[in-house]
C-alpha cells in the first residue's frame, strides 16, 4: 500500500479561486473509493491518497485530466509519494504511530 500526497495546480482560470476544481476532482476520487481502489482525504491545501502504486498512479493521471476537460489549457501537478514494503501503512496507521509517540 502506496499514499500519495497530490496538488492539482489548474493554471490560467478566470478566478483566483480554485475550488471548484478542487470538487471536481474530489468526485473523481469519491468514485474510485466507491469502487473500493482508494482511500482519500482532502486536506486544505491537498488531497492524500491510499491504494496500491499501480491504482495510485492511474488515479493521479485522471485527476490530472479533470482542469483540462474544464477547457484549461495548463496544469500543474506536484505529487509526492510514499511507498514503504516492509509493512503495511496507511493513512491512518501513520497517525496513530505519532500519537503512540505523542503519548509516552
Amino acid at each position: 500500500m502506496a499514499i500519495a500526497d497530490v496538488t492539482i495546480i489548474p493554471i490560467g482560470t478566470e478566478t483566483p479561486s480554485v475550488s471548484a476544481y478542487v470538487a471536481d476532482v474530489q468526485r473523481i476520487l469519491e468514485g474510485f473509493q466507491k469502487e473500493g481502489k482508494i482511500n482519500y482525504q482532502l486536506t486544505p491545501m491537498n488531497t492524500l491518497i491510499e491504494g496500491e502504486l499501480p491504482v495510485l498512479l492511474e488515479v493521479i493521471q485522471r485527476i490530472h485530466e479533470a482542469p483540462f476537460e474544464k477547457g484549461l489549457h495548463r496544469v500543474a501537478t506536484n505529487i509526492r509519494i510514499d511507498d514503504r514494503r516492509d509493512q503495511t501503512t496507511t493513512l491512518t496507521s501513520k497517525i496513530e504511530s505519532v500519537n503512540k509517540h505523542l503519548n509516552q
